[in-house]
């Protein structure tokens, strides 16, 4: 709006633009994701403010979705939701950055897959998902879990209701775990990993990541305020991909012989 009122000032009677079809919500959906990737990116209290409209209009997305597009912590935006959100009613799902609608308690999702599973003991995993509501990764471990004689939903979602809100906090400056280090040495002492290229460029990548733990402090600090925003979504983006080579390890150990 301020570089249509510029022009219009100057006197020009075009300008360029992009065409966008859809409504005046999703519009302002697209404006901020603009503004936070090129240029002078918003300062933190317009993302915030954002946020919060983007939540009035989309209750639907998720709260990873909304901080990719707003250039916040996913923990910003979710304590944005509790705050802006009280008494109001919620959905039951979220869209997430796929697009894909999940359910909000991923526990009452498990259920239903093992439910189907037990309805129809010979459907694919496909078919499981499809039925449940589900991801193929969630229909594979649940009928994993099954097959051990396990409850299809994992400790540590069936009291995530009980846990306390996590408040909007700035990451920890503490040092990595010991426990950590202590395991990627015992990576480095295997054949199987220092024995191949892929093996050894894992083992780089580990021990920079951990490298970089350690200097969390000095990393942030280092930040140039106008930087924040952008750096802050690239790291979004790369703890998506670590979580999805989380899972795919877990369901490969799980489905080993």
């Amino acid at each position: 709006m301020h570089r249509l009122k510029a022009a219009m000032l100057r006197g020009e009677t075009e300008i360029k633009a992009i065409f966008f079809d859809g409504s005046e919500e999703d519009a302002f959906i697209l404006a901020v994701q603009e503004n936070v990737t090129h240029g002078l990116p918003l300062p933190l209290p317009d993302r915030k403010s954002a946020a919060a409209r983007i939540i009035s209009s989309h209750p639907d997305l998720s709260d990873r979705a909304i901080a990719a597009r707003t250039g916040l912590a996913t923990k910003t935006v979710a304590a944005l939701r509790r705050r802006s959100c009280g008494d109001s009613p919620q959905s039951n799902i979220r869209r997430g950055l796929d697009g894909r609608l999940r359910p909000l308690d991923a526990a009452e999702g498990r259920r239903r897959a093992a439910a189907v599973i037990e309805e129809h003991p010979g459907a694919s995993l496909r078919e499981i998902a499809r039925m449940a509501g589900v991801s193929l990764g969630t229909a594979h471990d649940v009928r994993c879990r099954l097959a051990r004689g396990e409850d299809p939903v994992p400790l540590r979602l069936r009291d995530r209701r009980l846990a306390a809100p996590v408040a909007d906090a700035a990451p920890s400056r503490r040092p990595i775990n010991v426990e950590v280090q202590t395991l990627l040495r015992k990576l480095v002492k295997d054949p199987a990993l220092r024995q191949t290229d892929s093996g050894r460029r894992l083992l780089r990548l580990l021990h920079e990541c951990s490298s970089a733990m350690r200097e969390w402090g000095a990393l942030i600090d280092s930040v140039p305020p106008h930087c924040a925003a952008i750096i802050a979504l690239i790291a979004q983006q790369y703890a998506e991909h670590w979580n999805c080579l989380a899972s795919a390890l877990e369901n490969r150990e799980k489905s080993a012989p």
